[in-house]
């Protein structure tokens, strides 16, 4: 059962998808690459709770405004996907299922 109007966005519903899949990325980076990691998790949470806030709001301009920010993160999850992935640090399965989310939902 939905309380809030984000919970019924398909777009929420794969953001929710990828910070799931992020955290099973952050657990198999290797040592040393906390950075990597600390960045990945930022923007993935900033997602989903972006398009919350957006969601909530009444005004037009301000569901925009924070959609935006929830597109960014997007884009910078798929950066972030490719620099693992260049470095050969990320399971292909993994790679593979975060730009679908991303491709899917976020374009």
């Amino acid at each position: 059962m939905s309380y809030f109007d984000h919970e019924k966005l398909d777009v929420y519903q794969a953001a929710m998808e990828l910070v799931i899949l992020i955290e099973t990325v952050i657990e198999a980076l290797p040592r040393g690459r906390a950075y990597l990691a600390d960045q990945l998790q930022r923007a993935g949470s900033s997602v989903p709770l972006n398009i919350a806030e957006g969601a909530g709001e009444y005004s037009q301009n301000e569901k925009i405004r924070f959609y935006r920010m929830a597109k960014r993160s997007a884009t910078e999850c798929a950066g972030i996907l490719d620099i693992c992935r260049c470095l050969s640090i990320i399971d292909e399965n993994c790679y593979s299922k975060g730009r679908e989310l991303l491709d899917g939902e976020f374009d």
